[in-house]
């Protein structure tokens, strides 16, 4: 089989960087925009869609900055999720960096699932 390669996306998120860390770090805003239902027990994340689950441990995090997930499933070690929060200096502008990992035949569907994503959470901030 082959490795996964790893990708990112740069969003702009007009809202302020530690109203968007809530949503990308605590189950009860991620399930708002990224999964149905978002639960965390022992720090593991479980994610519901459509019935089926996911888990995924937080393997690093700078508070109001970054958190890193690996999926429990995760065969290839060096696959991970970043979101990582970054601010333009001369524009003031937020943007939230995705990092994932996908085999190069599904690199353009899953960047088409986080723009999906992306835009659910733009519709619940309201912006």
């Amino acid at each position: 089989m082959s490795e996964k390669i790893m990708f990112e996306q740069e969003f702009i998120i007009k809202v302020s960087p530690k109203m968007l860390y809530n949503y990308i770090s605590t189950p009860s805003a991620m399930a708002e925009w990224f999964a149905e239902d978002v639960n965390l027990k022992d720090g593991i994340f479980t994610f519901s869609w459509d019935g089926s689950e996911e888990q995924a441990k937080v393997i690093s995090k700078i508070k109001g900055k970054c958190i890193r997930f690996r999926w429990l499933e995760e065969e290839d070690d060096e696959a991970y999720i970043e979101l990582r929060i970054e601010i333009d200096e001369l524009t003031k502008e937020v943007a939230l960096i995705i990092t994932d990992f996908a085999y190069e035949d599904e690199v353009d569907e899953a960047k088409m699932l986080w723009e999906s994503q992306i835009n659910d959470l733009h519709n619940i901030i309201g912006v």
